[in-house]
């Protein structure tokens, strides 16, 4: 039995599965976390509690459904993009959240993009962390990045791919090199960040993603929405780490083709920039609501 004062609230999505969420702080801006994978944790943006003031911020861990602490059913049929856009707003009404920020990282910044284009009407404002405009242009530039390992490496790891031994001791290794360059620079990785991968729910993200951050082939592999970024008109943060897994290129120009976006590119950090350039990643998160917060801006 729930108690009414307890921070932890499993929500029903669906009619009848459900989701694990918690209440962090008691301020006045209210934001929803939408994490990365798909089938990662919200483990690792506990973070955020050492730099966003309880006094000024409440804030939502919510971890979508299969990930580790919400119902995880067996059916590969339930990881879609539209499902758990639907998802994200079951959930902002059983939280009963108006008006607040939405932010998602990787993954998540693809979810709140989409729950953007359909919702927008209920946000005050949109974070996008780490996260490009399509599948392609991501799987392009991480091909780039790689392709910055000495020759024989990249010929190791196109070679375990092509014989499907993505296991293999050497090709995890070389992975790990990549991740320590582009996914978090702070080695060895921050507890939370390891507790979060020891969590990753395998089935949601091979069924979405596939077998790791460099070989795309499951079904969101076509995501693309270049095209339909102008319709989205609530203040918007695009943050991206000079170091990332996504082009800040690309970020750059998401920000053009948006009516209220601002950039930020933190230049020590990675696709965690949260954790290895904290300084920058919570300053232009905090420096956006502010100025949101003031300006009062008008509803689209």
């Amino acid at each position: 039995m729930t108690r009414h004062n307890d921070p932890v609230k499993r929500v029903q999505v669906d009619g009848q599965y459900h989701v694990w969420t918690k209440k962090v702080g008691h301020g006045p801006v209210t934001l929803l976390l939408l994490h990365g994978g798909p089938g990662c944790t919200h483990e690792y943006f506990e973070c955020f509690e050492q730099w966003l003031s309880p006094d000024k911020y409440t804030f939502y861990y919510y971890d979508q459904l299969g990930s580790f602490y919400s119902d995880q059913p067996d059916d590969p049929s339930l990881w879609t993009v539209e499902r758990f856009r639907e998802e994200v707003e079951q959930v902002r009404q059983a939280l009963g959240l108006e008006q607040f920020y939405l932010f998602g990282n990787s993954w998540g910044g693809m979810l709140a993009l989409e729950y953007a284009l359909k919702y927008q009407t209920h946000l005050k404002g949109l974070i996008v962390s780490n996260m490009t405009a399509s599948i392609a242009s991501y799987v392009a530039y991480i091909n780039e990045l790689r392709e910055q390992l000495p020759e024989e490496d990249v010929a190791r790891m196109k070679q375990h791919e092509t014989s499907g031994e993505l296991d293999h001791p050497e090709y995890q290794e070389l992975l790990m090199t990549l991740y320590n360059r582009h996914i978090c620079r702070v080695v060895p990785w921050p507890e939370p960040v390891q507790r979060m991968f020891s969590h990753l729910a395998t089935p949601v993200y091979n069924t979405m993603q596939g077998p790791n951050e460099f070989v795309v082939s499951g079904n969101f592999k076509d995501w693309n929405r270049w095209e339909d970024l102008h319709r989205i008109t609530v203040p918007t943060l695009l943050s991206v780490g000079r170091h990332d897994s996504m082009n800040p290129a690309d970020i750059q120009e998401m920000g053009r083709r948006m009516q209220n976006a601002t950039v930020s590119i933190c230049e020590n950090g990675s696709h965690l920039s949260m954790w290895d350039d904290a300084n920058t990643y919570f300053g232009a998160l905090e420096q956006f609501i502010h100025e949101v917060e003031q300006q009062g801006v008008a509803r689209p």
